[in-house]
């Protein structure tokens, strides 16, 4: 089987990333055999939901020598003596293009070390990837070896090339004798292409301690595209919790060590590594990867500090390090570049948005209607209307964070907007809102809430008899704020003074969407429980969207 030694950049860079083209060079020492026997002298064959789903004990031909049940990541070498695999921590993959992937894993044998450096030595090591349109890798399509070391806390992002449009692969990596699980993903159709389909996910806020990932587990079974994760994919609090799951370390994060532990302790969850190894990943963050209601470089109702600013860079940099995310979205101190574009043949634009490292801190009621108040930045700004007046895309899509639609709180002839959504910056809100009206199809999807509202976005919002001129789907939390309800108390208010909502819904779970050129569905799935596993997986309700036709249309 031919190996690419791949290239890598210098000590400086905390994240190695590597980007291959399909080999040619001659086979190495340590290639991993394509259908070699196991080292019981086996070969062992699985099923693709073993594979994707279960997480376990095989690996194409090759076995693995550790168990995988989810129970059991969390137990390393240092605490019970046992020999522990180490990726721990799940592989992943995300970013795609028509011609590349980006693949993700982290070596990890003592995943929750008080370090942060997952039980590994401080010193410079060598892992093997392979790529494969054949589940069992009885052919290689790409492959090569990347060196990981401490300053990047031995995390691994591969940027694959040459690959074909449309097209699912298989991918696996090895360090030493152990073989890491299995993951699927999936190239995306060549640009301007014809594409008939696109099926993806969206979701958000997963708190930990709030609840069991029962329903990441669900989305693993799911038959898609991509799953695009719209922020909250850890917390920061140090609170026990309901759900017998305390956060670690047992205090409010602030050093990258502490970073580096929770967002290890989150990926040690069994449910969360099945949805990522399944399917690509498309991720933005929002607030609680770094601070509850962070506005660029000031912590909420605080002031701006050098102290904020180191506990910012400590923050992106451990979630670059366990993200499947590409170079260009290596941060660089505090910065981050995280807003772009995927393309879906000639069916989907995604733009993914940025609504933190660039926005004014929040303001009372009375100022949000200052025209100079920003949530994207100038830059993110020119970049997204600029992208929205050239796509060709059938469907346009939004994808970012917090709420889009004006959303008023209070009964009667008195007015209460959240601080923390885009009615706080009113006119950059209502410019966007316009620029989406000249464009096909817009769709603004929308996390953070904890709840699934779907709602019609008004030419003026409050002017019901005005236009629709786009749709705002948001989705519920997977755990955040525990059980849920149907709905509560409150929530009456909220349809009777915002009558462009259409739906609330505050069940956990996601949002399932088939596209195709003619029309969008939009399925709200979820479960009547997280505080304990095992809750059935169920449709709550159905919105289709025509094409040219701004607005849903409720299912039965």
């Amino acid at each position: 089987m031919p190996v690419i030694p791949c290239t890598t950049t210098p000590a400086p860079t905390p994240a190695l990333v590597t980007t291959v083209t399909p080999p040619t060079a001659q086979p190495g020492p340590r290639a991993l055999a394509a259908g070699s026997p196991s080292p019981a002298g086996e070969t062992a064959r699985t099923t693709r939901r073993q594979l994707l789903v279960g997480g376990a004990a095989t690996l194409g031909a090759v076995a693995l020598s550790s168990s995988w049940a989810p129970a059991a990541l969390a137990d390393t070498a240092s605490r019970s003596g046992r020999v522990v695999a180490p990726f721990t921590l799940g592989v992943a993959s995300g970013e795609p293009r028509h011609n590349g992937v980006v693949l993700w894993t982290r070596l990890a044998p003592d995943p929750l070390a008080e370090n942060g450096l997952g039980g590994m030595p401080d010193r410079r090591t060598e892992v093997e990837w392979q790529v494969s349109r054949d589940e069992n890798f009885g052919r290689i399509t790409s492959s090569g070896i990347i060196e990981t070391g401490p300053r990047g806390a031995h995390a691994v992002h591969v940027e694959v090339q040459g690959l074909r449009p449309g097209t699912p692969y298989y991918y696996r990596f090895r360090h030493g004798t152990e073989i890491s699980p299995v993951g699927r993903t999936k190239t995306t159709p060549a640009p301007g292409a014809r594409a008939d389909r696109f099926a993806f996910a969206f979701a958000s806020c997963q708190s930990y301690t709030h609840g069991h990932y029962t329903a990441q587990a669900h989305l693993a079974q799911e038959d898609l595209d991509l799953v695009v994760f719209l922020g909250d994919y850890i917390y920061e609090t140090g609170e026990a919790g309901s759900a017998g799951r305390p956060h670690l370390p047992a205090r409010e994060v602030q050093t990258l060590a502490d970073y580096r532990v929770r967002h290890a302790q989150y990926k040690t969850d069994g449910g969360l590594q099945a949805a990522h190894a399944a399917f690509p990943w498309a991720v933005v963050f929002d607030d609680h990867e770094l601070e509850n209601n962070w506005a660029d470089g000031t912590p909420y109702g605080g002031e701006p500090s050098e102290g904020f600013l180191q506990r910012r860079a400590d923050a992106l940099k451990a979630y670059y390090e366990h993200m499947p995310l590409r170079r260009s979205q290596l941060p660089a101190g505090p910065d981050m570049h995280l807003y772009r574009r995927l393309t879906f043949g000639d069916l989907v634009d995604v733009h993914l948005l940025d609504t933190r490292q660039y926005r004014d801190v929040q303001v009372t009621d009375s100022e949000r209607g200052d025209p100079s108040r920003t949530l994207l930045g100038a830059d993110q700004k020119r970049w997204l209307l600029d992208g929205l007046s050239s796509s060709r895309a059938r469907w346009n899509v939004l994808a970012q964070q917090v709420f889009f639609s004006q959303r008023d709180f209070a009964d009667g002839a008195a007015t209460l907007f959240s601080d923390d959504a885009w009615d706080n910056y009113q006119v950059e809100r209502d410019s966007v809102r316009d620029a989406l009206a000249r464009v096909r199809n817009p769709v603004v999807l929308t996390g953070d809430v904890h709840a699934g509202y779907v709602c019609d976005v008004k030419a003026d919002f409050d002017d019901p008899g005005s236009a629709t001129v786009a749709t705002e789907l948001v989705g519920t939390s997977f755990t955040s704020g525990g059980d849920g309800a149907e709905q509560n108390p409150g929530d009456a208010v909220q349809l009777s003074e915002n009558p462009h909502i259409r739906f609330i819904n505050r069940r956990r779970g996601y949002v399932r969407n088939v596209v195709t050129p003619t029309e969008w569905t939009a399925d709200y799935r979820t479960v009547d429980y997280v505080s304990t596993p095992g809750a059935p997986l169920k449709d709550r309700a159905r919105f289709v969207i025509g094409d040219g036709v701004p607005g849903v249309r409720p299912q039965a």
